[in-house]
């Protein structure tokens, strides 16, 4: 008998013989029923062309397409395509699918506002159809700061930074797109150490699959990503995660999935569609006894072509940070499903323009609400739910959010969340 290791009864032997086929398709959709969404019209469309940086996160994607999700909800056609950067994502999406380029993504949550605004690119209006995770993301550092023994307090790291200016050596940090998640956790760490991001060190730009490869050059001395890259320079011992992103803000947003607005508006039905599955496919990854699994599926050379245990560890939950501290089942894991993950809160979003108002990247004057209410499709993710038998929370805020240094964001007043904090643009 091939060993069982998940809850619907689907094989591990048998994932790795018939992925992709009619014998695999048929089992997930016996263990996924469809529900009402089976009953009503199906899709304007059969596929579209999705793209996804290969990061942990991406994951949702990967599976609907694996687990012939997609395919269940009418989509078979759908094609998931790696992008070499953040920058590769926006410029395809710019192009769109007709133009050789892509119709939607997994994404850094702001993108699709600086996309929907034509900041950073040519105005392109996008839809954030779904939240793909929350926490999962790290800031990581060269051995040079063990001595300082930086971790959550950033401000453990003055005296290596005062003492390299003193040489004339430059501090160098890298993150993946600027306004991006990456640059916000980052800065926010720093900042909140009393450390400007702006002034203090230079912030640069490296695409994710690159960062490991950039520490061991010695070009950085430290760079926020998401997972797997943060434990594979621990596992390479090329130095050790200071903050996993969870400790800094517990269960925060990450990773969106996006669609052009265009794309959304001509094929509405499609749209759910697409979402339904990828719902479905983070219930999926979320679910304990499939995590083995899902770090073979996602590790693989058309994915994150990394090995499995850079994947499956910190998605357990079992943190080896490199510094000797070990945080075996972390609260702050990356989560797909629980809490609410998949929901695209307005309120998250607000926090993410907030944010890069802080930095100058987005003017005061923007009009936040009436930006928030054309990009955030919370609407098709209630409509996807509820047609495969669940449902979203009450409303679209999910109120104030704490963060480690006690500062408070209250989505009702983030003018006061601004004024609250120490260095900052504005």
């Amino acid at each position: 008998m091939a060993e069982r290791d998940d809850q619907q009864g689907i094989s591990r032997r048998g994932i790795l013989k018939t992925s992709g086929t009619a014998a695999l398709l048929g089992a997930v959709q016996q263990a996924f029923p469809s529900g009402a969404f089976a009953a009503g019209p199906g899709p304007e469309v059969q596929g579209a062309k999705l793209g996804f940086i290969a990061l942990t996160d991406a994951a949702p994607l990967i599976v609907a397409k694996e687990l012939g999700l997609f395919a269940k909800y009418g989509m078979p056609n759908v094609i998931v395509a790696k992008q070499a950067s953040w920058g590769a994502t926006r410029d395809n999406l710019v192009l769109g699918n007709e133009g050789g380029g892509i119709d939607g993504a997994h994404i850094l949550t702001p993108m699709p506002y600086f996309l929907s605004m034509g900041y950073q690119a040519k105005q392109t209006p996008m839809s954030i159809l779904a939240r793909l995770n929350i926490n999962g993301q790290a800031i990581s550092v060269s051995k040079e700061y063990l001595g300082a023994k930086a971790d959550l307090n950033a401000a453990k790291m003055k005296g290596v930074i005062a003492a390299r200016k003193a040489a004339g050596k430059k501090i160098t940090m890298a993150m993946t797109f600027p306004g991006g998640t990456h640059d916000l956790w980052i800065r926010y760490w720093l900042a909140a150490g009393g450390i400007d991001p702006d002034s203090d060190v230079s912030l640069i730009t490296i695409p994710p699959p690159q960062m490991v490869a950039n520490m061991r050059a010695d070009t950085m001395d430290a760079f926020c990503v998401g997972e797997p890259w943060n434990d594979q320079l621990v596992a390479q011992q090329l130095g050790y995660t200071a903050v996993s992103t969870g400790q800094m803000w517990m269960n925060h947003p990450e990773k969106s999935f996006a669609m052009r607005s265009d794309w959304v508006d001509q094929n509405p039905r499609a749209a759910v569609a697409i979402t339904a599955a990828i719902i479905e496919a983070q219930r999926w990854a979320d679910n304990p006894a499939n995590i083995a699994r899902l770090a073979m599926m996602i590790g693989g050379p058309a994915y994150l072509k990394v090995p499995v245990s850079d994947i499956a560890d910190r998605l357990q939950g079992n943190f080896t940070m490199g510094d000797g501290r070990k945080f075996p089942n972390a609260a702050f894991k990356m989560k797909f499903f629980a809490n609410y993950a998949s929901f695209p809160y307005k309120s998250h979003d607000l926090w993410f323009l907030t944010e890069n108002q802080r930095w100058g990247k987005l003017p005061m004057t923007l009009n936040t609400s009436a930006l928030i209410a054309k990009v955030n499709r919370s609407d098709i993710w209630r409509k996807a739910a509820s047609a495969i038998g669940g449902k979203g929370p009450a409303g679209d805020s999910r109120g104030p959010e704490k963060f480690f240094d006690g500062k408070v964001f209250n989505p009702a007043n983030p003018k006061a969340y601004l004024a609250s904090l120490g260095i900052k643009r504005v």
